[in-house]
């Protein structure tokens, strides 16, 4: 019997003759593994899974199969032999139902006509999804859910044709830690099947929690392999980047300035009540809580996205009234959204045009736009938060995931902001470009600016924030000192177990 069901062996890739996005890269995987696949953002691990489930073609090198050579022409070879992925960018048909997604491709026909007996579908896809301890009503259009949902059955529309390895690229980005955990649960239930799974994550926890090796890609080339037993956090992040993070969480106290913001029972019904805080210069505000314990309304309704019920804003002393993000920029207040691709980037436009896009009025004269201005002002931030791109007019699209935060951030602070809400402002980027984020948020709390972050990684919020609110089913249950902070008293209080609180 082979030990490996996959081998890849000295991989090439290159695209229009441009340096190799892998350089003689390989990787084995056993039946019954799970593997995890890491790197850096460009390090090539997309790249390498399209390969192995046959949407991109090697330029050089094999592919094993259970010890003999194969060669796949397109996704539908490589399910074939049974291997499917799930991608970042999900495959899924918006207007369909859950349903109809899930077995889209191998529907059983169950009249003479060769129709679909829907009920039988729909009956089928609810009992495969409580199989999987997923509550989704399988009739209700895909375009109707969550970003995390649509995740979830995007990971049981692949599970739905059993294969036998099974390809997962960040499958966890967009999902809490409850729906988090369920997956996990999916993943050791379908290992103790028999089947492999490749796992890419940035999350370096999860690796630890669930794989049993890892793999770790650098630049396009191949740095090493490890048992995870037998390895730990500062060894896989060095073997990344090239380079000690000696500080992962690297900040940096700021002065604290006069008093920018004051939020006073601040209330929308059925989302969270009587919400109070205060934010001064130079600090950076943390908010924990579980997903859906309101943080991000509380940040949309201050920025005016969302209408407020009841309770007062106050900028720098002064009560004010936003009902509108036009408002709220006019009076330099500022959310960056967790999710950048539906509500903080245009993809298909240049980086000109992301940057300027809230600023278009003041760099124009009789409605006509001064490019060179235009210009001027994209490259000062280009620069300042060392995005890297070929040049200014390169599509957001074609951007690293970090850079593409980066972007995020610069249209921002090209409106000459106080106050920044920054939400989730590192999800789903890579180590480097995670450290680049925080270096910043301090060079901008050094600056005067106070920030609020919202995030749901625990060492995130504790590493960067002055203090911390707590919020748990729309309310805010305490206050931690960044110097109290620790992840037991964070999640204890997120959960509504007990409050822990201290005046500050």
């Amino acid at each position: 019997m082979e030990e490996y069901i996959l081998e890849v062996r000295n991989i090439y890739k290159s695209f229009t003759g441009t340096k190799p996005v892998l350089e003689g890269v390989s990787l084995s995987l056993k039946k019954g593994e799970i593997h995890a696949l890491l790197g850096e953002n460009g390090a090539g691990k997309s790249t390498l899974i399209k390969i192995i489930s046959g949407v991109l073609q090697p330029d050089h090198g094999d592919i094993l199969l259970k010890g003999k050579k194969v060669h796949f022409s397109n996704p539908l070879d490589a399910q074939r032999h049974g291997i499917a992925a799930v991608f970042q960018e999900l495959a899924l048909f918006p207007e369909l139902s859950v349903a109809e997604n899930i077995f889209i491709g191998h529907y059983k026909y169950k009249t003479p006509f060769k129709s679909i007996n829907w009920k039988d579908l729909y009956k089928e896809a609810k009992d495969f999804l409580s199989s999987l301890g997923i509550e989704i009503d399988p009739k209700v259009p895909v375009k109707n859910l969550s970003i995390a949902e649509r995740q979830i059955v995007e990971i049981a529309r692949v599970l739905s044709i059993n294969p036998e390895i099974l390809i997962m690229d960040e499958p966890t980005s967009s999902l809490t830690l409850e729906e988090t955990q369920r997956l996990f649960s999916i993943i050791k239930s379908s290992k103790e099947r028999g089947t492999s799974i490749i796992f890419i994550s940035h999350r370096l926890e999860e690796v630890f929690e669930i794989a049993d090796r890892v793999t770790v890609l650098r630049d396009g080339q191949y740095i090493g392999t490890k048992n995870v037993s037998e390895t730990n956090v500062d060894e896989l992040i060095q073997m990344m980047v090239g380079r000690k993070l000696e500080d992962m969480y690297p900040k940096v106290e700021a002065k604290r300035g006069k008093l920018l913001l004051k939020v006073d029972g601040l209330t929308r019904s059925g989302e969270f009540y009587d919400i109070s805080f205060e934010l001064f210069e130079g600090e950076v505000l943390g908010i924990a809580g579980l997903v859906g314990s309101g943080r991000t309304e509380v940040a949309q309704t201050i920025f005016g996205i969302r209408k407020k019920d009841g309770g007062k804003i106050y900028v720098r002393g002064r009560e004010v009234d936003i009902k509108s993000p036009k408002d709220a920029i006019s009076l330099g207040i500022v959310y960056v959204p967790e999710d950048r691709h539906q509500h903080g980037l245009l993809l298909p436009m240049d980086i000109v045009c992301n940057i300027t896009l809230p600023v278009l009025e003041s760099l124009a004269s009789r409605g006509i736009i001064d490019r060179r201005e235009e210009e001027i002002l994209t490259k000062r931030y280009f620069e300042i938060l060392d995005i890297r791109a070929s040049g200014i007019r390169q599509k957001v699209m074609s951007l690293s995931g970090g850079n593409q935060q980066k972007v995020v951030l610069a249209k921002w602070l090209a409106t000459k902001p106080k106050v920044l809400f920054l939400d989730e402002p590192t999800r789903g980027i890579d180590v480097g470009a995670k450290v680049a984020i925080y270096h910043l948020i301090n060079k901008l709390a050094q600056e005067g600016y106070g920030i609020i972050l919202i995030s749901s990684e625990m060492p995130e919020i504790i590493g960067m924030s002055d203090r911390i609110l707590v919020m748990h089913e729309g309310r805010i249950v305490g206050t931690i000192s960044r110097k109290e902070a620790t992840q037991e008293k964070i999640l204890a209080m997120a959960l509504g177990r007990k409050i822990y609180s201290k005046s500050l």
